[in-house]
């Protein structure tokens, strides 16, 4: 496998971006004092967000026509992400300090962490033997595309691509802007 995002398909990208929330996780738990954790927190939010968009308008729908039990797959992944949806919501309200924000943080990756792992076996997987390597390459220039512009934060009950694609632009003006303030705050 490349180390060249350039040069990586679909899959291959996605299973960065998974080993990259993995490093994420740590080093949110274990930084060095508050304002570092909030920093790691922010980055790992931010990137947890748009990566479950682009699933969620690229990956799911063609995985739902590409694997012979590809709704089946997909509603269970769709409803995995609902739940860590909630779960980040809910650690944004927390003091990074506490330790109920440190609680529900390991309990976020482990959740995260499985959904991750069933991905990667029962749906990427698939679509590595069911895709040609060129459709592979193309689905990573519409993941990219859509985590582009997708929202920073989370949004529970947006699952579905066509979700997304109503609420997506919207939410995503808000989540940069609300972004840009706690940065400069």
């Amino acid at each position: 496998m490349s180390d060249s995002t350039e040069e990586a398909d679909a899959v291959e990208l996605l299973c960065r971006q998974h080993r990259r929330l993995r490093t994420l996780f740590t080093e949110t738990a274990q930084a060095a004092d508050t304002g570092e954790r909030e920093r790691k927190f922010f980055e790992l939010r931010r990137l947890l967000a748009v990566h479950e968009t682009a699933e969620e308008e690229i990956v799911h729908p063609r995985a739902r026509r590409t694997l012979d039990a590809g709704d089946t797959v997909v509603r269970a992944r769709l409803a995995e992400e609902n739940k860590a949806k909630h779960q980040l919501a809910e650690l944004e309200s927390l003091d990074v300090g506490s330790a109920e924000f440190e609680a529900k943080l390991a309990q976020l990756e482990r959740d995260v962490l499985a959904h991750a792992d069933r991905e990667e076996r029962e749906e990427f997987a698939a679509l590595r033997d069911g895709l040609a390597p060129e459709e592979l390459r193309r689905m990573r220039r519409l993941v990219e595309l859509a985590e582009s512009v997708a929202p920073t934060r989370p949004h529970p009950g947006v699952e579905s691509a066509t979700a997304n694609l109503l609420t997506g632009p919207f939410a995503t003006m808000v989540d940069r802007a609300r972004d840009l303030i706690a940065r400069r705050g």
